[in-house]
């Protein structure tokens, strides 16, 4: 899977342009998902867009209710209707700026299960973690918590993305090492949380300053099953890193 978040950019015909762009270059592409996540505002206009594409549609956040008094919230069943197949949860903006605990993240993944959504379940540790050593510590702590109560058959379908949050917006990348590492953790975590075929069929992505310079190398981890990008998925540099990961693929 290739995710783009992007994050609070691109207005509605700014979104629906470049998602034109994304169509016509990226057709033909099957070998794997790619999915765009644009602001609530430019759901609708790039749903129009990609429609009949082999591009899908993601958000980059919800609430785990169905409707009432949640001022600036959405639900499942909104983003349902506009087509949207995934949404976002958990990412460490989202945990740091908005106060997102990991029982409000674990209560949202459900929810997007029960509602057919596929959760992109963001996790990762920030500098100061990594540096007292405690990246293992803080990245199981997150899995356990947001996989609480999921059956097998609800565990294989979240996607994980692992973004090292000193690596998000910095330039800083993780090296393929230090993310195969981590990733490699993960799904030894999830064989023994479940077994050793939920732990191959969840996807374990990567995110944090992903370029078209760094990708091909983190891509070819054995690990390493895609990325949730910022950044990079607002240019034609996100077309670089699809195909990148074709060629790959196609070896």
């Amino acid at each position: 899977m290739l995710a783009g978040n992007w994050k609070m950019n691109k207005t509605p015909s700014e979104a629906q342009s470049f998602a034109n762009l994304l169509v016509n270059e990226l057709v033909g592409i099957k070998s794997f998902d790619i999915y765009v996540a644009p602001p609530f505002t430019a759901l609708d206009r790039v749903r129009e867009v990609i429609s009949s594409s082999n591009i899908k549609l993601a958000a980059q956040n919800m609430y785990y209710e169905d409707s009432g008094a949640f001022t600036g919230e959405v639900s499942a069943k909104m983003l349902k209707d506009l087509n949207v197949e995934a949404v976002i949860i958990g990412h460490s903006e989202r945990r740091k700026i908005f106060g997102e605990t990991d029982e409000l993240i674990n209560k949202k993944i459900k929810k997007a299960l029960n509602e057919g959504l596929t959760p992109i379940f963001c996790i990762g540790e920030t500098l100061e973690e990594r540096q007292k050593g405690l990246t293992f510590c803080v990245v199981e702590k997150q899995v356990r918590e947001g996989f609480y109560g999921l059956s097998r058959e609800e565990a294989i379908k979240v996607v994980i993305a692992y973004e090292p949050v000193w690596a998000i917006g910095t330039g800083v990348v993780a090296t393929p090492w230090q993310a195969q590492e981590v990733h490699a953790f993960l799904r030894k975590l999830l064989s023994e949380m479940y077994d050793t075929e939920v732990a191959q069929k969840i996807r374990i992505l990567y995110g944090g300053s992903v370029t078209p310079e760094n990708w091909f190398g983190l891509f070819v981890q054995k690990d390493i099953d895609g990325a949730l990008v910022g950044g990079a998925s607002l240019k034609e540099s996100f077309i670089e890193l699809a195909r990148i990961m074709e060629r790959v693929i196609s070896k």
